[in-house]
């Protein structure tokens, strides 16, 4: 995930006023007076629940969106991969269309009323997305949810201005942590309260609602959660825009996007995080149809809930690493060097996630349940990779007062790929296994390769996004 590396002295080059003072800058810094200010956990928890709203609202639907499209589309199996991506690819493309104008609006008005209003917003569509009837129901609430994603921006941005050099990779471990919880229950969330009227009988047997709307339980539970987590930030989360807590009314003058592209250092780092960005989406996509389709098809002929314990074990894996490993591995090999290990094992884990189907084939079901578990939990630390972007877009931020836009900008190049990725790779799938291309793992085969790009692409990571804060300080400690 990142390019050849750029000149230290071309990226110090200052383009604004702020960021010709170091105190403003995002990066690390070792002239920083507030370098070693404790991290405040309590707004940062409040934060990562505002988070979880996200990957709970995105992944609840996995375990059920492929029969809930057979049963209201009256689609074929071999059809339900492309609708699945059609519908995550509407979401993506109305988030990709506001993203940048939820990041300037934070770096305006302040991070908690944006917060807010898109917690309020996402909360309300994902719990209409249950009582769809058809595809274009599901389309038009998915949309709906899209229009309101600028949670993610505003918490990364408070996440990152309440957090310092020093503790930005423990900060941003919680905040990768709450994204995994979130990726680990939704599925749960999602496979268990599905169709209550055949799985729970005896409860919801004589509910006529849920036998008219058998996915309707789940998202009224995701809408429910992001209430909570709405009411629980209007309240308790603090405003960190610099310019409101020091009570300015004349906001510094944001760069425009253009201006921002060409800050030394940052479309490096945006390309790279896109690249990760394309990897991650690529296999979210496949995955959950992967699991759907029959052995003998190139899948693992899995059942909802099947397909839910797997998810949610991935999710559950990616969170130990982000939260026991990766603050330490960052301190000692720095954010570059997290992204070469991830870009390194990408591939691999990629081929024999494929090749566990192999294993089915062959009747060796008893060798699979070990394998394939195995192969999940181990490959799932590469989901470092995404947290180490993040500190990689911190640290290469011209000025505090653009850190929303900048996300925002990100997030808009993840929403691009997010737009096209889904349908592009779900189709990949299912021609595929229609036709049976390198025995239906034509898929896997796209992902490999990809993924053995990004190493290369490794030699653009600007010096200054190397994040090796504790180095460096050494090196200037014993006059290095």
């Amino acid at each position: 995930m990142s390019p050849s590396q750029q000149n230290r002295a071309d990226e110090s080059t200052p383009l604004i006023p702020a960021a010709e003072d170091d105190n403003n800058s995002t990066a690390p810094n070792k002239n920083d007076t507030n370098i070693d200010k404790p991290l405040p956990v309590g707004q940062i928890m409040l934060l990562c629940f505002a988070r979880i709203v996200e990957p709970i609202a995105f992944f609840s639907i996995f375990p059920f969106i492929n029969h809930m499209i057979e049963e209201c589309g009256d689609v074929a199996e071999t059809d339900v991969g492309f609708y699945s991506g059609l519908i995550e690819s509407i979401f993506s493309l109305t988030q990709m269309m506001l993203m940048i104008p939820w990041g300037r609006a934070s770096d305006r008005f302040g991070r908690k009323p944006i917060l807010v209003i898109s917690l309020a917003g996402m909360s309300v569509s994902c719990a209409l997305f249950g009582t769809s009837q058809k595809i274009w129901h599901m389309i038009l609430f998915r949309s709906m949810a899209g229009m309101f994603s600028g949670t993610i921006v505003t918490v990364r941005a408070s996440i990152s201005e309440n957090s310092t050099p020093k503790t930005q990779a423990r900060a941003f471990s919680y905040f990768a942590f709450s994204n995994n919880i979130g990726i680990c229950l939704a599925p749960l969330m999602g496979g268990a309260l599905s169709r209550p009227v055949s799985q729970y009988p005896s409860v919801f047997g004589n509910i006529q609602f849920f036998k008219n709307y058998p996915y309707a339980l789940p998202t009224f539970v995701t809408g429910s959660v992001g209430a909570v987590a709405c009411i629980v930030s209007a309240f308790f989360i603090k405003e960190t825009l610099r310019t409101k807590v020091e009570g300015s009314n004349e906001p510094s003058k944001p760069m425009n996007t253009s201006e921002l592209l060409k800050a030394p250092g940052v479309s490096s780092v945006l390309f790279l995080y896109t690249y990760t960005m394309l990897l991650a989406l690529g296999y979210t996509a496949v995955m959950p149809i992967f699991y759907f389709t029959s052995i003998g098809l190139g899948g693992y002929g899995f059942s909802e809930f099947q397909i839910s314990i797997f998810i949610g074990i991935g999710g559950f894996a990616q969170s130990i690493w982000l939260l026991f490993v990766f603050p330490s591995l960052q301190r000692r090999i720095g954010t570059g060097g997290i992204l070469r290990v991830c870009s390194s094992v990408w591939p691999f884990w990629f081929f024999f996630t494929a090749g566990a189907n192999t294993l089915l084939r062959l009747g060796w079901s008893n060798v699979f349940w070990v394998y394939a578990p195995t192969v999940l939990v181990a490959g799932s630390g590469v989901a470092m990779a995404f947290t180490a972007c993040q500190l990689a877009i911190n640290d290469i931020s011209p000025s505090p007062e653009t850190l929303g836009t900048l996300n925002a900008l990100s997030l808009t190049f993840q929403s691009a790929i997010r737009t096209a990725a889904p349908a592009l790779f779900a189709s990949l799938f299912a021609t595929g296994v229609k036709h049976q291309i390198f025995a239906g793992y034509l898929a896997w085969v796209i992902l490999v390769v990809l993924a053995a790009g990004l190493r290369i692409g490794m030699r653009w990571l600007p010096a200054k996004a190397e994040g090796k804060l504790e180095l460096e300080n050494e090196d200037e400690e014993t006059g290095a």
